[in-house]
């Protein structure tokens, strides 16, 4: 099979087997990645204590920040190479991949350095206090150093999948979910690094993961691989790329800010144990949301090359088949998250039953709309993936902005006699508003595509 026939797969072959063959490596993969960010949590908790769990959580805006910018490019260049390989404009295809590279080392520099010149009042801003600075300041700064080699990771990873390559997109994120676990207990209980013993784990499995990925960009075998003449800033490409990057990285950036108030609003009204409940909490609803999340990355490259092509009834298939998998996901996650909120705390911090008991009902009360939770995420997903980036945003901004933001704000006050319960409340009133909004667009859109199909 020739290089263009396995790209043409992808408007022929039946969306059913085609959302298997590229979500199924992608949700495992996000899976794998997720479970090690749970195992992470339990190795800091077991092996350094709850101080560093709740410092943990202190870092979860920056990784948000950084992950903004990872984004942006990430996912703005592989769906604007999806839907190049979909117009079978090879030529914009092989630029793309060299203007990803830029990018992603100038981003990963500049983004580092400032962020470690700024990290100490940055934490002190998100609500660090004095017993938890000392443990966020030292895993983030080893993060940061390699902050470089984690926006190449991902954004090579992200267009292994968009040149029809999921099953190695999903090998890169096995590879560093096992070189991380096999690392990561070495440096925190034989080698005494403590928290940072955890970060340095992190950043050594992504460079040697993406040696791997280098290589695999490398064959002149391959159709779209890595070649000098294209390693040039193209501005026309730039300016796409992050265009349609521009709704992940609001997504992120929204994430972030939400974070940022959720963190100081807890450690306000809650102290210490309130961010570290939320922290344990967190990591296990994120595990929940990357699976959705997997399967928007094996639903993107099908859904990119199909407008492309204008087989818009393939699109409206894709999106029906990825919303019925997503609800699916959050349902089981909605069980788990309710009934089994306590052995899953357990795990991070056994011997503080105070932060146990206030994990699990930060876990139960944040997911009280996960059944829903699904259709919002795929349908913030779907808008990137076909190009039209300022739907996408609007969702994001409006879940993010007008309903979380005035809930963590509001909701507390009116609780006065609890305000973290206040706190709690505001994510499961926001995703009920974002469910109404986000099935409207949706079905607006599907009534637009079937007018022309």
């Amino acid at each position: 099979m020739t290089e263009q026939e396995k790209f043409t797969t992808l408007g022929e072959e039946p969306i059913g087997k085609l959302l298997v063959k590229y979500a199924t490596p992608a949700i495992v993969a996000m899976a794998a990645s997720s479970v090690y960010n749970i195992i992470d949590g339990i190795f800091i908790g077991q092996g350094v204590g709850p101080e560093a769990i709740m410092g943990l959580a202190l870092t979860m805006p920056v990784m948000s920040l950084t992950g903004a910018f990872g984004a942006m490019v990430g996912v703005g260049g592989s769906t604007l190479m999806s839907v190049r390989l979909g117009q079978k404009d090879y030529e914009a295809a092989k630029k793309i991949l060299g203007n990803v590279l830029i990018m992603n080392v100038a981003m990963g520099i500049g983004l580092g350095l400032l962020l470690q010149l700024l990290l100490a009042p940055i934490l002190r801003f998100f609500g660090a206090s004095d017993t938890t600075l000392g443990p966020a300041y030292d895993f983030m700064t080893v993060i940061l150093i390699g902050n470089v080699v984690t926006h190449l990771y991902l954004g090579l990873n992200a267009l292994l999948r968009s040149t029809n390559r999921p099953q190695k997109a999903m090998v890169a994120t096995f590879g560093t979910v096992i070189i991380n676990c096999l690392l990561a207990p070495l440096f925190i209980f034989v080698f005494k690094w403590g928290i940072q013993g955890a970060a340095a784990a992190t950043v050594m499995a992504q460079f040697i993961m993406l040696i791997w990925q280098i290589r695999l960009f490398s064959k002149p075998t391959d159709m779209i691989h890595i070649q000098r003449e294209y390693l040039k800033f193209d501005a026309k490409i730039v300016q796409q790329s992050l265009a349609i990057g521009l709704s992940p990285f609001l997504i992120n950036l929204c994430a972030c800010l939400v974070t940022i108030l959720m963190t100081r609003s807890l450690s306000h009204y809650g102290g210490d144990y309130a961010v570290g409940a939320f922290g344990i909490a967190n990591r296990i609803i994120f595990f929940v949301c990357m699976l959705v999340i997997g399967l928007n990355q094996g639903m993107q490259p099908i859904a990119g090359y199909n407008f492309g092509a204008r087989k818009n009834e393939r699109v409206i298939e894709v999106l029906k088949k990825t919303l019925i998998f997503g609800t699916a996901i959050t349902v089981a996650g909605f069980v788990i998250t309710v009934f089994f909120s306590e052995p899953c705390a357990r795990l991070f911090a056994k011997d503080s039953p105070e932060l146990v008991s206030m994990a699990a009902h930060a876990m139960r009360q944040l997911s009280l709309m996960f059944p829903v939770v699904g259709l919002c995420i795929v349908s913030t997903a779907f808008f990137q993936s076909i190009g039209m980036p300022g739907k996408s945003i609007f969702l994001s901004l409006t879940r993010q902005l007008i309903f979380i933001v005035p809930s963590l704000l509001v909701l507390p006050l009116l609780r006065s006699d609890n305000p973290v319960e206040g706190i709690w409340l505001a994510y499961p009133v926001s995703d009920g508003l974002a469910f109404i909004l986000s099935s409207i667009m949706l079905y607006l859109q599907v009534k637009k595509f079937k007018k022309h199909v």
